[in-house]
């Protein structure tokens, strides 16, 4: 690392030294809120009740749920490339917890990552050990990456990405961000855009392999519930907006009830991002008269019911195995996009609105191989999905060069990485 010279990290870093019981405090709040385990809440300051594995160990950190989903394949392909291999997958949200705890193979431990504090973090350290380590995304902080450097811990950012509002904000710490980003041994963007501001805020070399979560399993899809799910359905037509946010169902909902007044037995599958928002998505839709069933309060879905609302956790790829047609939410309202390789993965016709530049390249992408279409508002909504709906074979070609082109990625992305990681691993003393 660069010798630490940027004031507003001194500043942290010496702040956060004092600051132990706002972090407590702090944490306190967030259990009250439901942000926390509150049996687990002790990974938050830096203790674990888990043995650190004998060997080897490489941590992988990725802050929520879209992340640390990414990591899965990642860890299964360095599993098969270094057999003695252990891993330490950390996130920071309960929902990526409970997620991890279905979905991690055996050879690795899940834990919370500790809150950026120096006895917290110093804690996590002297207990772990890690060998070598990878962070996924753009979780910068700088009590954690500095005591990693300093006890010479080869790192990888990797998948790494900025919004624009983040670039811009760091381009007035310019020194901050260099000091912050020279602990990494690589670092690896996800797409040209965000490779283009890490070598401008890192001023050095940055690879850009394609997105890492191109290499993601498709989503599990519990046969009961798909068949439970197709048993209600029948031949009835169906589309799902997931992954969606404030603002966005209204948008929804009315494309929807364009799409009753050609097919009134059409039936929508809502699945919010947060599920938490049910009680108000409900009362949205009952506010227009919708008839609706929840699937959290295990409602069935009838002949009469016109959308069934999804708010649970984890089932996605239930409702994108039922559907052939899904609009990815987070698009119609300025967040960024969600990721597309999931319907993609699961052969869905993929749709789509403007805001997406956390995915622009991925969604061009895939435009242009016609598996995805671009949607501007409501009514291009409905135009679209009347037009897909209608025509089997139309719908059929553009989920069928979703799969194709998703299939393809995940290959030439994760044998990319697998190459590019191996010099850093191997500083470690990780070696095959």
């Amino acid at each position: 690392m660069a010798q630490r010279k940027a004031w507003s990290l001194k500043t942290y870093r010496a702040a956060s030294s004092f600051l132990k019981p706002v972090a407590n405090y702090a944490l306190q709040q967030r259990l009250r809120a439901g942000k926390e385990d509150p049996h687990r809440l002790d990974e938050r300051r830096g203790q674990s009740t888990s043995a650190r594995p004998e060997g080897k160990v490489l941590w992988l950190h990725g802050a929520s749920v879209g992340e640390s989903l990414s990591i899965l394949p990642l860890v299964q392909a360095l599993k098969k490339r270094h057999a003695g291999l252990s891993f330490l997958v950390t996130t920071g949200t309960v929902t990526s917890a409970e997620l991890m705890a279905k979905r991690l193979p055996p050879h690795a431990i899940h834990q919370y990552v500790p809150v950026d504090q120096p006895q917290f973090v110093r804690r996590f350290f002297d207990h772990w050990r890690p060998d070598a380590a990878l962070f996924v995304e753009s979780e910068l902080w700088p009590v954690m990456l500095g005591q990693a450097h300093d006890r010479g811990v080869p790192m990888a950012l990797i998948n790494a990405r900025m919004s624009p509002k983040s670039f811009q904000s760091w381009q007035s710490r310019k020194r901050a961000a260099q000091e912050l980003l020279s602990v990494f041994d690589v670092i690896i963007a996800q797409n040209e855009d965000n490779a283009d501001r890490f070598k401008t805020l890192s001023g050095r070399p940055v690879e850009m392999l394609g997105n890492l979560k191109y290499a993601a399993e498709p989503l599990p899809a519990a046969k009961p519930d798909v068949e439970q799910m197709q048993a209600w359905l029948g031949d009835r037509g169906r589309w799902l907006a997931a992954s969606t946010h404030e603002g966005e169902e209204i948008k929804v909902l009315s494309a929807h009830r364009q799409i009753l007044l050609t097919d009134p037995h059409s039936l929508l599958i809502l699945a919010p991002r947060h599920p938490a928002r049910g009680d108000e998505i409900e009362e949205l839709c009952k506010a227009q008269d919708f008839k609706i069933a929840r699937r959290s309060k295990k409602q069935p879905v009838t002949e009469t019911t016109e959308i069934y609302l999804a708010d649970t956790l984890g089932e996605l790829g239930v409702f994108y195995s039922l559907c052939d047609v899904a609009f990815v939410g987070g698009s119609l309202a300025p967040i960024g996009g969600h990721n597309p390789l999931e319907p993609a993965r699961l052969g869905c016709a993929i749709l789509h609105g403007e805001e997406i530049f956390n995915f622009a390249d991925t969604y061009k992408d895939m435009r242009n191989t016609g598996s995805a279409g671009l949607v501007r508002n409501e009514r291009d909504l409905a135009a679209s999905l009347e037009r897909l709906l209608s025509d089997a074979k139309t719908r059929q070609a553009m989920a069928n060069a979703a799969r194709a082109w998703s299939d393809e990625r995940a290959k030439a992305v994760l044998d990319g990485l697998i190459d590019v990681l191996d010099p850093v691993l191997s500083k470690g003393g990780i070696t095959r």
